[in-house]
C-alpha cells in the first residue's frame, strides 16, 4: 500500500491539476475491481520518477501522468482480449488505456483490461 503522504506529493508534483480528478478515479476503479492488487510506487531514478504501480505476482499495471492526461500501462497487454479495440501501443508486450478527464473514462472497459492483467499474471 502507498503512503498517503507519498501519493499526495506524487499527485502534487506530476499530476497536473486538471487530471487529478480522473487520476483518483482510475485509482479507485483499480483497487475496487480489483481488491487483491497491491498497490506500491515503482522505483525512480534523476532521470525517471517513480509511478505508482498494481501487481499481483509481477507489476502489471502503472499510471503515469502526462501533458495529455493519465496513461495506464499495462505490461502484459499484448496478450488481452480487446475486439472494439480501445488499447494502444504496438510493441511486443505493453498496451496502454489514456483518459484525459472523467467525462471519458469509462470503469466498465478499464476493469475488463485489469482482469486480464490478472489471468495473464496468475499464468
Amino acid at each position: 500500500m502507498i503512503d498517503n503522504a507519498v501519493l499526495a506529493k506524487f499527485e502534487e508534483d506530476k499530476v497536473r491539476p486538471q487530471h487529478r480528478a480522473v487520476f483518483n478515479t482510475i485509482r479507485t476503479a483499480i483497487l475496487t475491481c480489483a481488491p487483491q492488487l497491491e498497490e506500491r510506487m515503482r522505483g525512480g531514478t534523476e532521470t525517471y520518477y517513480g509511478v505508482p504501480v498494481y501487481r499481483l505476482k509481477r507489476d502489471i499495471i502503472a499510471l503515469s501522468p502526462n501533458a495529455k492526461g493519465i496513461t495506464i500501462s499495462f505490461t502484459k497487454g499484448a496478450q488481452f482480449i480487446d475486439p472494439a479495440g480501445h488499447l494502444g501501443g504496438t510493441g511486443k508486450a505493453s498496451r496502454t488505456l489514456a483518459y484525459s478527464s472523467k467525462e471519458g473514462f469509462d470503469e466498465q472497459v478499464l476493469c475488463d483490461f485489469v482482469r486480464q492483467a490478472i489471468e495473464v499474471d496468475e499464468k
